[in-house]
């Protein structure tokens, strides 16, 4: 199973043909349109699809190939911003993730993440995937805080849910050789903000390979880039 996550930072409708070259199974894209807004698009490249979104322009979605069908999960979220819980053929847990400011003063980002996590970890199983862009890095934990970076993924970790990318490329939380995110665009601030974490059964290190696109290609289309894992157990044994 070869999944994806991408920000595509706007106007997915436009660029969903350079996302595809991928060929993906799944696509968890953030900041894309709704299906009203991108004007039966979706329909005419994907087999089945959920969004969800306050903005019509800039929401979050789940795109599958055919084959893979999609059900939505009815998890808490008590207005977190912004989760989209999924089934995979009724097997396969999926949540995705566009971690925002939500207006809070506090809990922004990872909080976000952090609070979603106490509402429903228990919900979550040994099949589950969870990809997006956390907007978060250990590097900017903040010391007094119990919601940090570091506290989410030790969380997972609990669980045997870990980052792929960390553990496939043996590198610490925060010390990352591959950004993900490139703030204006400005190779001079770069960072590692987009996770695909997988649960521990699913997967060891001889059977995933993990890419993620060069900036050089993907900067014209958004500020992120696509992080893209191939985990080929799932394809036998879950979907």
């Amino acid at each position: 199973m070869k999944i994806i996550t991408w920000n595509c930072n706007g106007a997915f409708r436009k660029k969903v043909e350079a996302i595809l070259q991928f060929q993906a199974d799944i696509y968890v894209i953030q900041e894309c349109e709704s299906p009203e807004q991108a004007n039966g698009l979706y329909q005419r490249y994907f087999s089945d699809f959920l969004w969800k979104g306050e903005n019509k322009n800039k929401g979050l979605g789940i795109f599958v190939r055919a084959g893979i069908k999609l059900k939505a999960l009815h998890l808490p979220d008590e207005n977190l911003e912004l989760f989209l819980p999924v089934l995979l053929n009724d097997k396969v847990q999926l949540l995705a993730v566009w971690a925002k400011q939500a207006n809070s003063p506090t809990f922004q980002y990872i909080g976000q993440i952090w609070k979603y996590l106490q509402l429903n970890l228990a919900q979550l199983d040994e099949t589950v995937l969870i990809c997006g862009d956390f907007n978060s890095n250990s590097k900017w934990d903040v010391w007094d805080r119990w919601w940090n970076h570091s506290d989410v993924v030790s969380m997972l970790e609990k669980q045997n849910i870990f980052s792929i990318y960390h553990r496939a490329l043996a590198e610490q939380q925060g010390h990352e050789s591959q950004p993900t995110f490139f703030l204006q665009r400005n190779p001079l601030k770069a960072y590692h903000i987009d996770y695909i974490f997988a649960s521990d059964q699913y997967w060891n290190l001889k059977n995933v390979k993990l890419r993620i696109g060069d900036a050089q290609d993907w900067l014209s289309q958004s500020d992120h880039l696509p992080l893209c894992c191939d985990i080929n157990p799932f394809t036998k044994t879950c979907l």
